[in-house]
């Protein structure tokens, strides 16, 4: 009792501290971003292939440089070689996106192997240019990355007459049979600017440097690098999502970078994503490489919305309708198929 005679009042809990809310953070996500229609067209011919002859479909390299990719289509009963004879004969061989040299199909040939070729419709079309160039008798500089697999695939096609250039401190040191008699072609995925200055730089060497009728960098590259480029100067830090060997999705990075993004970073999937990469950060913006499937941009996405980055606003810009069919020599048997159902 109180001195007054009154009952004490029972001590009150202490009230626990307000919660703290989240900031809420924006994020600019770049469209278009993710698949091209060359990597759909070579993640379907997959599945395609699986459905239509049934497991194992062996795959040389990775279909597409995309880690995710791969691991699903291995779950549904794809195996992925380094080179063709790890297939056994007669067994059925997909070649990858990123094409391969003609040695490659007489390799598969003398094994009997049943082939589909996956190589992107785009690569193709510098494939046919590289033979064209050569059976004009020019010394073809090919702008690119040692080791890719595309320019490996490319470089088969007139070895004899490519020669590497990788960057624009290549073009120095390049040297070639006749200086007015020489053309230029590209890795598909390259860095626009890069590749610009590069071509730069060996025009100043070969006055009369030849190019292909077209651009050899794929529309689809093209358009996630200005995409990245529209964000960049708008946010605190830019997330690539894409594999470490895609070429395209590396470019990204340093896209952003040169663009004015104070921070850029590459990862497979939202579980590669380092909190601390936030500490100071208002806004974050969000592409990926042309490998990607959306679900990975999805799960970032949502890794960043339980962090307070819930202000999403898609910046759009380009549209992308375009569609490879399928490889011809699917579709003949996916025909057939199909006639053989139908008759019985």
């Amino acid at each position: 009792m109180s001195p007054s005679g009154h009952a004490s009042p029972a001590a009150l809990p202490a009230r626990p501290p307000p919660r703290r809310l989240p900031s809420m953070g924006r994020v600019l996500l770049a469209k278009p971003r993710g698949y091209c229609a060359g990597v759909d067209r070579a993640v379907v011919t997959v599945e395609k292939a699986l459905e239509l002859y049934g497991s194992p479909v062996y795959v040389r390299k990775q279909i597409v440089h995309n880690l995710h990719v791969v691991r699903t289509l291995e779950a549904k009963g794809a195996i992925f070689v380094d080179e063709t004879d790890e297939v056994p004969p007669g067994a059925t061989v997909v070649f990858s996106a990123h094409g391969v040299a003609p040695t490659v199909h007489e390799e598969a040939s003398a094994r009997q192997l049943r082939t589909i070729d996956a190589t992107c419709p785009l690569v193709s079309k510098v494939h046919s240019e590289a033979r064209r160039f050569a059976r004009e008798d020019y010394d073809i500089l090919l702008i690119g990355h040692e080791g890719h697999e595309e320019v490996v695939g490319t470089t088969g096609q007139a070895p004899d007459r490519i020669h590497l250039v990788d960057g624009p401190e290549d073009a120095a040191k390049v040297k070639v049979r006749d200086p007015e008699h020489v053309a230029f072609l590209s890795q598909t995925t390259l860095s626009v600017d890069e590749t610009q200055t590069t071509v730069k730089a060996l025009r100043e060497r070969f006055p009369h440097l030849q190019g292909p009728p077209s651009d050899d960098i794929c529309y689809a590259t093209q358009n996630r690098q200005v995409a990245v480029k529209e964000i960049s100067s708008a946010v605190d830090l830019v997330i690539v999502v894409g594999s470490p060997n895609s070429s395209n999705s590396v470019r990204l990075v340093e896209v952003a970078l040169d663009a004015g993004a104070p921070a850029a970073y590459l990862v497979d999937d939202s579980t590669e994503v380092d909190a601390s990469w936030l500490d100071g950060v208002e806004t974050v913006g969000v592409t990926s490489g042309a490998s990607v499937p959306e679900e990975l941009v999805t799960g970032v996405m949502a890794w960043l919305a339980e962090r307070g980055f819930n202000d999403v606003e898609e910046v759009t810009s380009a549209d992308e309708h375009l569609l490879f069919a399928l490889p011809p020599e699917l579709r003949r048997d996916i025909r057939a198929r199909e006639r053989e159902t139908a008759a019985s």
